[in-house]
């Protein structure tokens, strides 16, 4: 029973790590309609501007928020630059501008750091918070970090007007536009917050997978697995997801399919839920009169 609660606890702190990333996948889905496949590599070179930063001498917090900083203004940046001149194309064309920042993130980050694996420093103590048995004081850290991250985004969208114009926006931008909402920069902002919430999910999960240029590939599927699971519409599904997804992969990996197959874990569910029921569990199911 040990072992059982161990895997469930475990799962669950990855699980918050999948949710943050299905988030931010969720949150580019809502203004595009399209998945940012770069957004596991954009967590990833966020990762690695951190560790830089933690080698340079700088302590782990203070590297952690000019990190997150740093992955707000690539976001904006990225969609101002990249996204904008091509949000009109076909979509092919904006699925292989994703697929090239991708590419083009890995190679630059290769070409910087190399493809040696590195390790990240976690800034949680070694020895298990709070006397229990079952989990890592990283991995208790890492669901306290995640929370706090849903929590702010949570307060932003639903009592702030600057996250209530860019729920707005993500729900019709031409009746927005109408009230004088500037929608070009409100879909930048909403990229600059994803590129943040996928820089603290890649801070958390790099002291487990450690530190290289593919770490994230793995990871993305998952979240993307969360994603559809939750509803790829659906904020609040896509969390409860990443954690139902964490979950069942641990448990699956230790006692079923066993730990070298845990990635067919997250291809089983989005073939299951894209046969099943596409709009996910609480994703809206849209009907359109022909």
């Amino acid at each position: 029973m040990d072992a059982f609660i161990h895997q469930v606890l475990s799962g669950l702190a990855t699980g918050g790590i999948y949710a943050s990333l299905a988030l931010a996948l969720v949150m580019i889905y809502q203004v595009t309609r399209l998945v940012n496949f770069a957004q596991g590599e954009m967590a990833m070179f966020s990762t690695y501007i951190a560790w830089s930063l933690i080698n340079a001498g700088m302590g782990y917090w203070p590297a952690f928020l000019l990190t997150v900083l740093f992955a707000f203004a690539v976001g904006v940046v990225i969609e101002r630059v990249v996204i904008r001149p091509v949000e009109n194309a076909p979509v092919l064309a904006i699925v292989v501008v994703f697929i090239a920042l991708l590419v083009i993130l890995n190679s630059a980050t290769g070409w910087i750091y190399s493809y040696t694996i590195k390790t990240f420093p976690s800034p949680f103590p070694k020895e298990p918070l709070f006397g229990n048995k079952y989990m890592s004081s990283h991995e208790l850290g890492a669901i306290g970090v995640t929370l706090v991250v849903l929590v702010l985004l949570y307060v932003f969208f639903r009592f702030t007007p600057l996250g209530l114009a860019m729920r707005a926006v993500a729900q019709n931008p031409e009746s927005s536009r109408l009230v004088g909402i500037r929608v070009g920069w409100m879909l930048a902002l909403g990229w600059g917050l994803a590129a943040a919430v996928g820089a603290v999910a890649g801070m958390m999960i790099a002291p487990i997978v450690y530190l290289d240029p593919n770490m994230m590939g793995g990871i993305l599927l998952y979240a993307f697995a969360a994603a559809l699971l939750g509803g790829i519409d659906s904020p609040g599904g896509a969390v409860i997801g990443g954690f139902a997804v964490g979950v069942l992969e641990n448990v699956l990996g230790a006692y079923v399919i066993g730990n070298d197959l845990k990635l067919s874990v997250a291809l089983g569910l989005i073939i299951g839920v894209l046969l099943v029921r596409p709009s996910g569990l609480f994703g809206k199911v849209n009907v359109s009169r022909v």
